[in-house]
C-alpha cells in the first residue's frame, strides 16, 4: 500500500449478531486494540443497529472506544418521519456511530436502492456528521461483458452529492461476484479498478488523492497482506471475518 491516506479497516456485520456472542468478541477485539503496537490504520466495526448503544458500552468499559469506531450499516435519507423501520443518519449519530455504510450492493439488490437513493442517504450522513462508506462494484455479468469500469464510474458519479470529500466519503469497491463467495479478483484487475476509481475522484474532487478507497470482497487474513500492498487499496471493508475478533485483528495487523 502505498504512502497515502490513513489506512482504515471496517468491518460490517450485516445481518449478524446477538448480544451474549457479540460482546465475547467485541472484548476480545478491544483487548487485542489495546496492545501497545500500534497500528497504522483505523478501526471500524458496523454492527446491527441492535447492538449499536451495546457495544458502544462494551469498548467504553474495556477503553478501547478511542481504538475502534463505530458504524452504522444503512441510514434514511430524511432525518426524522413517518418511516416505519427505518434509521435515520442523526440516530446513529445518537447511538455512538462515527460511520455508515451505503450503497451496498446488497441494498441495492435486496431494496432497489438506485445512485439516487445512495446519493440522497450519503447527504444525510454527511449533514449528521457521520463518515459515509460508500459501496460501488460491478456483477459477474457486468464485468463478463467488460463493463467493470464504466459501471462502477456511473456508480461513483450518481452515488456522490455534491459536499463530499475526503473528510466525509470512503469508496468501498467491493465486486458483486466477489462478497461471500471465497472469489477475489486477480491483484492486477484490483489495481486497474482502483487506479479508475482514484482518476475519477481527482477529476471531480480538488482534494480526490486523499479519498480512502477501501477494497471489499472475501477479504481473510490469508489474502490482506497481497491485497492491502496494492496501491491506492486505502483499506478494506470486511465481511464474515469481521464477526471473529482473531480474523478482523489478523487483518488490521497487516498495517502495524
Amino acid at each position: 500500500m502505498a504512502k497515502g491516506p490513513v489506512p482504515l479497516i471496517a468491518g460490517n456485520w450485516k445481518m449478524n449478531g446477538l448480544r451474549k456472542g457479540a460482546e465475547a468478541e467485541i472484548r476480545k477485539l478491544a483487548r487485542l486494540a489495546l496492545k501497545p503496537k500500534k497500528l497504522h490504520c483505523e478501526l471500524v466495526i458496523c454492527p446491527p443497529a441492535t447492538l449499536l448503544l451495546a457495544m458502544q458500552g462494551w469498548l467504553r468499559t474495556a477503553r478501547a472506544d478511542r481504538r475502534i469506531a463505530l458504524g452504522g450499516q444503512d441510514c434514511h435519507a430524511a432525518p426524522s418521519g413517518a418511516h416505519t423501520g427505518d434509521i435515520s443518519a442523526q440516530m446513529l449519530k445518537d447511538a455512538g456511530a462515527s460511520h455508515v455504510i451505503l450503497g451496498h450492493s446488497e441494498r441495492r439488490q435486496d431494496h432497489g436502492e438506485t445512485d439516487a437513493t445512495v446519493a440522497a442517504k450519503v447527504a444525510a450522513a454527511h449533514a449528521a456528521k457521520l463518515t459515509a462508506i460508500v459501496c460501488v462494484g460491478e456483477t459477474l455479468a457486468e464485468r463478463e461483458d467488460g463493463q467493470a469500469e464504466a459501471v462502477v464510474a456511473r456508480q461513483i458519479a450518481a452515488s456522490l452529492p455534491e459536499g463530499s470529500r475526503a473528510g466525509n466519503t470512503v469508496i468501498a469497491y467491493e465486486p458483486v461476484w466477489a462478497i461471500g463467495t471465497g472469489r477475489t479478483p486477480a491483484p492486477v484487475d484490483v489495481a486497474r479498478m482502483h487506479d479508475r476509481i482514484r482518476a475519477i475522484l481527482s477529476e471531480r474532487f480538488r482534494d480526490g488523492e486523499l479519498f480512502r478507497i477501501l477494497y471489499g470482497g472475501s477479504v481473510k487474513p490469508g489474502n490482506a497482506p497481497d491485497l492491502l500492498r496494492i496501491a491506492n487499496v486505502d483499506g478494506a471493508l470486511v465481511g464474515g471475518a469481521s464477526l471473529v475478533a482473531a480474523d478482523f485483528w489478523g487483518i488490521a495487523r497487516v498495517r502495524a
